[in-house]
């Protein structure tokens, strides 16, 4: 039997008992009118401010730098302005504490909560029902009702399991070139970071020079736009410079600062971890020849930036690790704190864009005598990982060698793994303790997926990126997975915003990647995928706890203040009578079909 209430009653029920957000997405083609406002100031209201305290092994909470606003001509969101504001730290250097700002996301209507230290003013409830559906993106003019029914999911925050660190996303030069005028960069970073109308990320991801998603291929040591054709003894390889005295941050300046200053203006506790595709080109040795794509064929450009692997020797690599103390320090006086590092992203990979092989002895080496004593001094914690290549002798091979090396893993506190890495059977074989990180979204459209198969949710696209439903039901597989099988306490999406061919710098292979926005002809457009990632990134609080649920599609968390949150699936017909259960409370909406729901619900 179902018993229904008028809204006014349910309001009133909100305010006395139920801490209720309902968010429901399905997803098409990635066409969405319903963006919502960006660089919005926040409204007062009765949301808790949250502040972080929880101890574990992995990444210890921190306050938000000061300096955040933007720099002059960034194009940075209006009406941003929040305080910077530090979260209580972890005695122990556990999973992250959430920090003042973004306080109390989806928080009780009326209800004040204890105000985090010096965060952001605090915002008002979010609405209690969100709905979406293709052509009906974030719907809130519906309202949810107690139920007696059968629930078709149950969540149970009695079976606890890992503490949840956030999501995040990567900052990339391309994604920042692409937002053409102000009115799209204010847009689009409210709909990444507004607390209030957008995904709410707690993390950004930074590379240390170049990714493959730069506009040209650059280290921070090195001659501005040297990237000679490599001879064939290497003769013409740019000199070493152990001085570091080229080091500067200005090509970082042009765009990808801008990119990071406008999201902390909007999001002032946002923090970052940060990575390097490759090293400054005279520390390796060798470079990519052939084609990624086809192996037997000759790379078509080649570069000392691509691929080629690290040398060993010890002067080499203390100056590597000055490097890295540069980078942090250098962001740092920007108001940019770097709080985590890893050695290298995907050191099993050598590719036709900025990339690097790293041996075994020489990655654990780097780790244990030269990374980890020059972050320590700076506070900076070190990542196991970007683990990618899970083909024998390759990313597993390095990650056991660290953790093998007494000095290396004493410095590591997290484990980041991503494609063929970020599978349980493949971690589980190192028997480490450590929390893993999603460090990396998987970014849809293979080139090698010319059918449908287990593997390839469509064959590939090579007019332009699809952005369709088929990546944002792919997209909540995999996050679904890595935080209920793999138990990840933090996942990171990878290009935030594309334009819609989505192509990076690689040189060889065509590869046109999805993303979570796309700019196009003026304006900025949500993808399915983003809204799968902002049904838990708004709502599901950095601190909170991961817990069991039973029935449906579903994965399921506990807030620091107490409310539960549900986020479902529902690859069926529509049902008009869906119930989630949260111990004896049940709720019913209307879930579509081929959709998305997140209920979030305070005792």
């Amino acid at each position: 039997m179902i018993k229904r209430q008028p809204a006014s009653s349910f309001a009133l029920l909100s305010i006395s008992s139920l801490g209720l957000v309902l968010t429901l997405n399905a997803c098409d083609s990635g066409h969405n009118e319903n963006t919502a406002t960006a660089g919005a100031a926040p409204v007062a209201g009765g949301a808790s401010a949250h502040s972080g305290s929880s101890a574990g092994t992995g990444i210890g909470a921190a306050g938000a730098p000061s300096g955040a606003g933007a720099p002059s001509g960034a194009g940075a969101p209006s009406g941003a302005g929040a305080p910077s504001g530090a979260g209580a730290p972890s005695g122990t250097g556990g999973v992250v504490g959430a920090s003042g700002s973004n306080a109390g996301t989806g928080g009780m209507p009326g209800s004040s909560g204890s105000a985090g230290n010096a965060g952001a003013p605090e915002l008002g409830p979010l609405p209690p029902l969100v709905t979406s559906a293709p052509g009906a993106y974030w719907k809130t003019d519906t309202m949810p009702t107690e139920s007696t029914a059968t629930a078709n999911v149950t969540v149970n925050d009695t079976v606890p399991a890992q503490k949840w660190d956030g999501m995040g996303a990567a900052f990339n030069e391309i994604g920042w070139n692409v937002l053409s005028t102000p009115e799209m960069q204010t847009k689009a970073i409210g709909l990444l970071f507004s607390a209030r109308d957008g995904a709410a990320f707690a993390w950004g991801r930074i590379p240390i020079g170049a990714s493959d998603y730069a506009i040209s291929r650059y280290t921070l040591e090195d001659i501005a736009g040297a990237d000679p054709a490599p001879d064939s003894t290497e003769s013409n390889r740019p000199a070493a410079d152990p001085e570091l005295s080229m080091f500067s941050l200005d090509r970082d300046k042009l765009k990808l600062i801008p990119y990071i200053k406008a999201a902390q203006a909007v999001k002032a506790d946002l923090r970052f971890w940060a990575s390097p595709w490759t090293p400054p080109v005279w520390m390796k040795t060798g470079y990519k020849k052939n084609s990624g794509a086809d192996t037997s064929a000759n790379a078509r450009k080649p570069s000392y930036y691509d691929g080629g692997s690290m040398k060993s020797d010890s002067a080499l690599l203390q100056a590597y690790a000055q490097y890295y103390a540069k980078f942090v320090q250098a962001y740092q006086d920007l108001g940019i704190k770097i709080e985590l590092v890893s050695p290298q992203n995907e050191p099993g990979y050598d590719q036709n864009y900025p990339s690097c092989l790293w041996d075994k002895a020489t990655y654990a080496s780097w780790i244990g005598k030269y990374l980890g004593p020059a972050m320590m001094p700076l506070g900076v914690k070190i990542m196991l990982g970007t683990l990618s290549n899970e083909s024998t002798g390759k990313d597993a091979d390095n990650a056991a060698a660290a953790l093998a090396d007494t000095a290396a893993k004493s410095y590591l506190t997290v484990i980041g793994a991503q494609w063929g890495m970020l599978d349980q059977s493949k971690l589980a074989a190192l028997n480490s303790t450590l929390p893993v990180w999603a460090s990396e979204h998987k970014c849809g459209n293979y080139p090698w997926c010319t059918a449908i198969n287990d593997y390839c949710p469509s064959a590939y696209n090579s007019s332009q990126a699809p952005n369709d439903q088929a990546y944002a039901v792919e997209s909540w597989g995999y996050i679904r997975d890595a935080i209920t099988k793999v138990k990840v306490t933090a996942y990171n999406a990878w290009n935030m915003v594309l334009d819609k061919n989505g192509l990076g710098i690689d040189t060889t292979r065509e590869w046109k990647q999805d993303a979570l926005l796309v700019a196009d002809s003026g304006k900025v457009t949500p993808t399915p995928a983003y809204y799968v990632f902002r049904h838990l990134s708004q709502y599901v609080v950095p601190g909170a706890t991961v817990v069991g649920t039973t029935g449906g599609d579903a994965v399921a968390f506990k807030n620091p203040d107490g409310s539960l949150v549900a986020v479902m699936f529902n690859s069926g017909a529509a049902n008009a009578n869906y119930v989630v259960a949260f111990g004896a409370k049940k709720f019913q909406f209307a879930m579509p079909s081929n959709g998305w729901a997140t209920v979030k619900y305070k005792p």
